[in-house]
């Protein structure tokens, strides 16, 4: 379905598997998907008769929030806090599959070595979940070919903050429904193309120099070091350093410097965080996942630009006047 033309369903799922209540009235939804991070969304329901006694046994994290987009599964995660109001209607604010990680800590103690970082993902992923799951998938779009040390402690540090430090070293890691996907940082697969038509509200071409640096040395734990970069020929030298205490050796380190670098040296880039797309846009709302590429091509400004940018956040809201999706891109690293 075009850019805008959608229509949105929700349902309550029971952690049994079974429907609480189907949403069958929505005033308002709103739904996004994240990289390297957890994602949220909302659904804002009219509660009349049986619908209002289902919703009323809504409980956070015993039950899921289900998002449906003309009746295809776009978003799905557990309720966090549902909001009973006078008016009758029900508020329900839920956090995508990622969110389970933060509430999981590692339930064995393991060590790595020379080991490709979406291998080492994966293992925390089926880590935190084996216990109790919730019911999710696991896929590997293709490997980040950085192999790493990294050693984790039963019961020490949250699984969600341990995947967050692999994705500051060269991982992408982002949630589709219950499907977890884990890719390299520098994944390039496209998934469009769009031009200033396809952007009513105009875009910024912004030449970020905050973020800029050309060399980068990451600490590791006790005593690891590595560097990347160094003098540029057009910025001259611009220094970062950071902390990453689970790499546990030097060439891993190097890795995550050249990760932050590759990052680091594209400082322009089209801002189109606050721009909804145009009902004509030629893609396909379900394929922007955060970590694939948009091509765009801006001659309004002046500053004429054509330039491959990943996709890092997704949103999409529908209420009375209709549907809104926005995307908000970053430069691909190099």
């Amino acid at each position: 379905m075009a850019v805008g033309c959608a229509s949105h369903q929700a349902a309550i799922i029971d952690r049994d598997g079974g429907t609480v209540a189907q949403a069958d009235v929505l005033l308002q939804v709103d739904w996004s998907r994240v990289l390297d991070d957890n994602s949220t969304a909302s659904v804002l329901i009219q509660a009349d008769g049986d619908c209002c006694a289902q919703l009323g046994r809504v409980r956070a994290w015993r039950h899921k929030l289900v998002i449906y987009r003309d009746g295809q599964p776009v978003w799905e995660g557990p309720i966090i806090s549902p909001e009973f109001n006078a008016d009758g209607t029900v508020l329900i604010q839920a956090a995508d599959i990622l969110a389970w990680l933060d509430r999981r800590v590692p339930h064995d103690s393991v060590r790595f070595t020379a080991e490709d970082l979406t291998n080492i993902a994966a293992w925390l992923i089926k880590d935190g979940f084996a216990p109790d799951d919730p019911g999710h998938t696991v896929t590997i779009v293709a490997p980040t070919r950085i192999k790493g040390d990294r050693e984790y402690a039963v019961d020490v540090g949250q699984t969600g903050d341990h995947l967050r430090d692999l994705a500051e070293t060269g991982l992408d890691y982002t949630a589709v429904g219950a499907r977890i996907l884990l890719l390299p940082e520098d994944h390039s697969a496209r998934v469009g193309a769009l031009t200033d038509q396809d952007f009513p509200d105009g875009l910024a071409i912004t030449e970020d120099g905050a973020a800029l640096a050309t060399r980068w040395v990451i600490h590791g734990a006790e005593g690891v070091k590595g560097e990347d970069g160094g003098i540029h020929p057009y910025y001259g030298l611009l220094e970062q350093v950071g902390d990453e205490s689970s790499i546990l050796d030097d060439q891993s380190a190097a890795q995550a410097a050249r990760s932050r670098l590759r990052a680091s040296t594209a400082p322009v880039f089209i801002d189109s965080q606050e721009t909804t797309l145009s009902p004509d846009a030629p893609v396909d709302v379900p394929s922007l996942v955060p970590g694939w590429c948009l091509d765009i091509t801006t001659t309004a400004t002046c500053r004429n630009i054509s330039q491959s940018l990943k996709i890092i956040g997704v949103r999409v809201s529908e209420d009375s006047s209709g549907e809104q999706v926005k995307v908000q891109l970053t430069p691909v690293g190099v």
